[in-house]
């Protein structure tokens, strides 16, 4: 094997493109809570097929509170733009996916229970339920609990009104 086959396998290595994804969405992180002046710890990590990467509190984690913002609006938005950053690195689509502060471990945690919720329900009732209105990450989230619980599910709608439906 030549270096040049070397080199070209690990560009098309999943996982290598994923934790440059990583690395490129640190820095570009890290300049940003320099800019804010905020402090936070940076963790990589890669989750199935996507990079993920999270700020930490080195303290009390108030002021990251205000990369959350509320419900999670501006996290969002933070991570369109990180994903940004790394597009405009790569030349390649990311699937990035930003927490900070724990905000989307604790909503992944609180979506899997309303997603076994309404399995339950829907098991019961024979009947489809219908849940409010999501992002897609929640919805991918509750998506996922339903299927562990052996039901399929849809999403209907157009956003922002999209939801999952929990058929029988």
């Amino acid at each position: 094997m030549t270096d040049t086959t070397a080199a070209e396998s690990t560009e098309t290595d999943p996982l290598s493109r994923l934790e440059q994804e990583g690395e490129i969405a640190a820095d570009y992180l890290e300049g940003l809570l320099d800019i804010a002046d905020l402090d936070g710890d940076i963790d990589m990590d890669v989750e199935t097929d996507r990079a993920a990467v999270s700020i930490v509190s080195e303290g009390s984690g108030r002021d990251l509170q205000k990369l959350v913002g509320r419900d999670g609006e501006v996290l969002e938005a933070l991570q369109e733009l990180t994903r940004l950053a790394v597009h405009r690195e790569t030349g390649d689509r990311s699937r990035l996916m930003l927490d900070i502060a724990g905000f989307r471990a604790r909503k992944r945690a609180e979506l899997a229970k309303v997603g076994a919720e309404a399995a339950e329900e829907a098991k019961s009732t024979g009947q489809p339920v219908k849940l409010q209105p999501m992002t897609p990450f929640e919805r991918k989230v509750v998506h996922d609990a339903i299927k562990e619980a052996g039901l399929r599910s849809e999403s209907e709608g157009e956003e922002p009104e999209r939801r999952v439906v929990v058929l029988p």
